[in-house]
């Protein structure tokens, strides 16, 4: 530090900030054997792969955002359903397409435990938080839709189910997955990330 002819004090200057790191785990065991159920139903997918069939395939992969700082890392925890609803809203858009074809991107969690299956039209059982907008990009390959949405929780409740809208409430659902509880409290977060894969075949 020195001081100039005014009786000035000249020194270092400067903006301390602090950034709190979070620390990324996986999931535990338990918790991967339970989900591992759910996994299971993803066996047709390489058999229509391989007979060059024609398919459709959702894939669902979160993260846990704790209010601690910890982020849980649960990888992929769905392969499937893709529902009859979208199906159908895939032949009327061909028929006279509307500016919600383009709309799928609103995620929402639930707490329902019954079995996907490609008759739902919604979440089983609300969270009774709001829809994520969610980004929309392509995967990997260019036939791969994928949109990523981040839910943040206001109170305490097992998660146990996600599903993609194509609205902010209501409308049509693309897709539905169940899995093995992920309990959240008040600051926590997770992020969904949703992969619709489309493959062409003879």
């Amino acid at each position: 530090m020195t001081t100039n002819g005014m009786n000035g004090v000249v020194g270092p200057k400067g903006n301390l900030g602090v950034r709190f790191v979070r620390s990324v785990k996986r999931c535990d065991l338990y918790w991967k054997l339970r989900n591992l159920l759910y996994l299971l139903h993803a066996w047709r997918v390489p058999l229509a792969l391989a007979l060059r069939i024609p398919t459709r395939y959702g894939m669902l992969r979160l993260r846990h955002f704790k209010a601690d700082g910890v982020v849980v890392d649960y990888g992929l925890v769905g392969v499937r359903v893709v529902t009859t609803a979208l199906v159908n809203f895939v032949v009327d858009q061909l028929q006279a397409e509307t500016s919600v074809f383009g709309d799928f991107k609103y995620h929402d969690s639930g707490v329902g435990t019954t079995a996907a299956a490609v008759g739902d039209t919604d979440i089983e059982t609300t969270d009774a938080e709001s829809r994520a907008t969610g980004t929309q990009t392509e995967g990997a390959t260019a036939n791969i839709y994928r949109s990523v949405g981040t839910i943040a929780y206001t109170t305490t409740k097992a998660i146990t189910e996600h599903g993609l809208f194509n609205a902010s409430t209501g409308v049509t659902l693309m897709d539905r997955t169940v899995f093995a509880a992920i309990n959240v409290v008040n600051g926590d977060s997770i992020e969904f990330t949703y992969e619709l894969t489309l493959t062409a075949g003879s």
